[in-house]
């Protein structure tokens, strides 16, 4: 059975779509469209813009986003058995299996974005990356910090991301490594994502959602909050708000989605982060990149 994965946030790069907008005639039209839709030339950030203009939080998302939607789209009898998503990437995922169209779903990236940024700055906050200790006790070690620090991303059983308030994080930095933590390292990321402190975005943003019609989709999506396989739009739309303040559960989804007969996954996106991942979580399992 196909999988096909979507990447999230930190996979952009400079030229990212470049050479798909001048190899294929839809894809071209589908980021004319893009740019409409944004009232401004995302296209020209994308193919010429540098680093720190694809950091900004009002391109990386939508950008990534595009990429990954017009290149599925591009995909020669697009019919996968499942997808998923990596927290940004569940937009994507849902978007190329037909929930909701590209205009929909770029527009609630946007929004997405600027509610995450907007719950950044009332918070000093950020996340930091775990590298070789067990989910379960970065779990008791949070729950036993003071202040806000919560597992915000579970990447690999032994490559966790932690979120929370600043000062919080980085005590609990510390804890992490007398406990054993090969590395505990601060993220250059805006805020803590994946975390309680992003409830003000989770609420501007189920009052976009609410707007949008969600469609049954085309094959399960195995979403981030509960990493099981979902075909109803309204439970889909629940989750893809709660994603905000829960924890993506990527290594239990792509374990989940092998317990269910995927034999081969396909990253759709800029980058190849998923890829590496799938790696660490079964090295069993055939993973590519999706290249047009």
């Amino acid at each position: 059975m196909k999988a096909f994965i979507f990447p999230g946030q930190g996979s952009q790069f400079p030229g990212m779509g470049f050479e798909l907008y001048n190899s294929n005639e839809s894809a071209k039209q589908m980021f004319e469209k893009a740019n409409s839709v944004l009232n401004f030339d995302i296209t020209k950030l994308m193919f010429e813009g540098s680093d720190e203009d694809l950091k900004k939080t009002n391109v990386t998302q939508p950008a990534i986003f595009i990429h990954s939607v017009i290149l599925a789209n591009c995909i020669t009898n697009f019919n996968p058995d499942m997808v998923a998503g990596h927290s940004l990437g569940e937009f994507s995922a849902i978007t190329a299996a037909k929930v909701i169209s590209f205009e929909d779903g770029l527009n609630l990236v946007v929004q997405r974005a600027n509610a995450m940024h907007k719950a950044c700055e009332e918070n000093n906050s950020t996340m930091a990356a775990v590298i070789g200790l067990e989910s379960k006790l970065v779990e008791q070690i949070c729950e036993n910090q003071s202040g806000v620090v919560v597992t915000a991303n579970y990447n690999s059983p032994n490559q966790i991301v932690i979120s929370g308030q600043l000062n919080s994080v980085e005590k609990t930095c510390q804890v992490l490594k007398d406990h054993g933590a090969k590395r505990a390292i601060i993220l250059p990321v805006g805020g803590a994502f994946h975390s309680p402190l992003m409830e003000s975005a989770k609420k501007n943003l189920e009052t976009a959602v609410s707007q949008i019609e969600f469609r049954k989709p085309i094959c399960p999506i195995y979403q981030n909050v509960n990493a099981v396989g979902e075909n109803n739009p309204t439970k889909i739309k629940k989750n893809i708000i709660s994603q905000l303040v829960k924890p993506v559960m990527w290594y239990q989804t792509i374990q989940n989605m092998i317990n269910d007969g995927a034999n081969s996954f396909s990253e759709v996106g800029p980058g190849n982060v998923l890829t590496g991942l799938n790696k660490r979580i079964n090295r069993n399992i055939s993973s590519s990149k999706v290249l047009i």
